[in-house]
């Protein structure tokens, strides 16, 4: 197998004196869709936003351990967090979108970071990330509409476009789909299919068949330990430890 994209040795990250992730280790590689499963508090959350250091917006965070980023331990004082950030991208819970334009919307990440463009370039910004997660056509005539009158499918699908939209390598969706109906959720795991001929795709979810239909390989958490790790196949079907195995048949979380 190829080098790992994300590479975890020993992570620890305490709140204050609580202890959210303990000892974690695991590798993420390109172009594969990994979900992050496990029960409400386990630690699946504040181990994805890890990768893009968003943990450091809450006061009195700690980390150690090492997170290599293509060999760049990104837990370093010395990162470069906007260029992180760029490369690593997230999509949240509930869709986020700005309260302007959609096409504003899109091209917002280019002025964050100073990228001067010309109009057309702009233009055909817009139009690749709006193809990318099949909303062109449907948009291609509101662009100067607002953002928040889209439905939430599509606001959600929007947020994926303004992220790629600055080339990022890799996508965090923490939790993408638990706004939307089933049939909008069908709609996003077969974008993020899709995405994974590009990206990297990390996902936390609650849903463990949405996790089963989604991603390649899952990893289980429980009490801020990595309890298991690899395949989804192997992982939903021949878990090595019973911890895993009572969490995917229901017996408890």
């Amino acid at each position: 197998m190829d080098k790992p994209k994300i590479k975890i040795n020993n992570l620890n990250l305490w709140y204050a004196d609580f202890q959210a992730l303990k000892d974690v280790n695991a590798a993420f590689y390109t172009k594969r869709i990994t979900a992050i499963i496990g029960p409400s508090g386990c630690g699946k959350s504040t181990l994805l936003r890890v990768f893009n250091r968003m943990n450091d917006l809450i006061e009195g965070v700690r980390t150690t351990g090492s997170v290599l980023v293509d060999d760049t331990d990104i837990i370093d004082s010395k990162i470069d967090l906007v260029a992180l950030r760029k490369k690593v991208g997230m999509v949240f819970q509930r869709p986020n979108p700005f309260p302007l334009s959609i096409y504003e919307n899109i091209i917002f990440g280019q002025k964050v970071h100073g990228n001067a463009i010309n109009k057309n370039r702009r233009d055909e910004i817009v139009e690749q990330s709006l193809s990318s997660v099949f909303l062109w056509d449907e948009l291609k005539d509101k662009l100067k509409s607002s953002a928040l009158g889209l439905s939430l499918e599509q606001k959600q699908r929007l947020c994926i476009a303004r992220l790629i939209a600055v080339k990022p390598d890799i996508l965090l969706m923490d939790e993408p789909c638990s706004s939307l109906d089933p049939q909008a959720t069908l709609k996003i795991e077969e974008l993020m299919r899709q995405l994974q001929k590009h990206y990297t795709i990390i996902i936390v979810t609650h849903n463990m068949q949405q996790a089963a239909r989604v991603s390649d390989d899952t990893g289980f958490m429980l009490l801020g330990e990595l309890i298991e790790f690899g395949l989804t196949a192997d992982i939903f079907t021949k878990p090595k430890d019973k911890r895993t195995e009572d969490y995917i048949t229901g017996r408890y979380g």
